[in-house]
């Protein structure tokens, strides 16, 4: 049997939140965000399952991981894979030819990159609208360099800084910078602002193309205003033991929680090299038998500890750490992070399945 450190993937949620946030984008078009192989939900359960919702746009990080959506999608000529990283080295070139993969470009050396490997397919110009982070830092310049080679600008984008803060500021200024950027270069060209959050921040700047991640899989952007949508992984293990303890025994490792009083405690089999975070320790808590337990002592390499007194838990039940009774943005503000680094840090040793 394989250890029972499990997420299951509820694929009728994940098409429910599609179909959710394509009635938020209106008439544009959805650019699906599955980077991280799809935030740590395997991108071989749920590219086929958004394709199958019509999802005909796939943003991914680079070339390696856009190969890789290619095999699973196929060379459908309606299918684009965009690359929202870009590309690096000429390596990254021959794969945008070789699996017709649309790169995000903000550098002319990546043009140049493209041009030497013979690419004439699409590609999008990013800018900086605020945020400098990733963007072009001559928009004018990339725009003429693009214009003059083989290439295709399928559209304009940037990224919102502050979209999760419905009212800031930011937000507004970065949408109208990057209008007078597009605006200033070429008006008709198909543009692409807007995240997961955006769509709730920015309704009216939808543009052409939205580029929703976080809210595919289940996670509310913006903590105040829910979209409605429903957790697409509930990460789950197994009690292992069932043991009593005296008041002035200590639990794991440092130990950080000496009970006081005589209780029962639960040893839990996954831990932070399966992606539980450590920070959870002590303060953390987990859903068994219909009702919630807090974490007690350090989360282990492979093992959690809970305080299970006064239950009937008992070893072989399930054990759920984020999912249909927890949401994952619940523990992340436990421990201060945001529910994109729970999913994306899923340890491989845990078994990804349909729910």
């Amino acid at each position: 049997m394989s250890r029972p450190a499990i997420a299951r993937i509820n694929l009728d949620h994940l098409r429910h939140n599609y179909r959710l946030l394509k009635q938020r984008a209106g008439r544009s078009e959805i650019m699906a965000v599955v980077k991280a192989n799809a935030y740590g939900h395997e991108q071989y359960l749920v590219a086929p399952t958004l394709f199958e919702e019509g999802c005909r746009n796939f943003g991914v990080t680079d070339a390696t991981e856009g190969s890789e959506l290619r095999a699973i999608i196929g060379e459908l000529e309606s299918t684009a894979i965009t690359l929202l990283s870009g590309l690096f080295d000429e390596d990254d070139a021959e794969l945008c030819v070789d699996h017709r993969l649309t790169p995000v470009i903000t550098e002319p050396y990546q043009i140049k990159l493209l041009t030497k490997a013979e690419f004439s397919g699409d590609i999008w110009l990013k800018f900086d609208s605020g945020m400098n982070r990733l963007g072009a830092a001559d928009p004018v310049e990339l725009f003429a360099l693009a214009e003059s080679s083989d290439l295709h600008i399928c559209g304009f984008m940037s990224h919102l800084a502050c979209a999760d803060e419905a009212e800031h500021p930011m937000n507004l200024a970065q949408a109208n910078s990057f209008l007078e950027i597009c605006n200033h270069l070429a008006p008709e060209t198909p543009k692409s602002l807007l995240n997961s959050a955006g769509l709730i921040s920015l309704p009216d700047h939808t543009f052409e193309v939205v580029r929703p991640g976080i809210a595919l899989y289940g996670a509310e952007p913006v903590a105040d205003q829910a979209m409605g949508l429903k957790p697409a992984m509930t990460l789950t293990g197994e009690v292992m033991q069932r043991r009593d303890i005296q008041p002035g025994d200590a639990v794991s490792y440092g130990a950080s929680f000496t009970a006081e009083q005589p209780m029962s405690i639960a040893v839990i089999g996954m831990g932070y090299a399966d992606g539980i975070p450590r920070p959870l320790s002590n303060r953390g808590t987990v859903f068994i038998r219909g009702q919630k337990y807090p974490v007690i002592g350090r989360v282990c390499m492979d093992y959690t500890m809970v305080d299970i007194s006064n239950s009937e838990v008992q070893a072989g039940d399930q054990v759920e750490f984020w999912g249909e009774h927890i949401s994952a943005n619940e523990v992340a503000a436990q421990i201060d992070t945001i529910s994109y680094t729970l999913f994306t840090g899923i340890g491989e040793r845990v078994r990804r399945v349909r729910a």
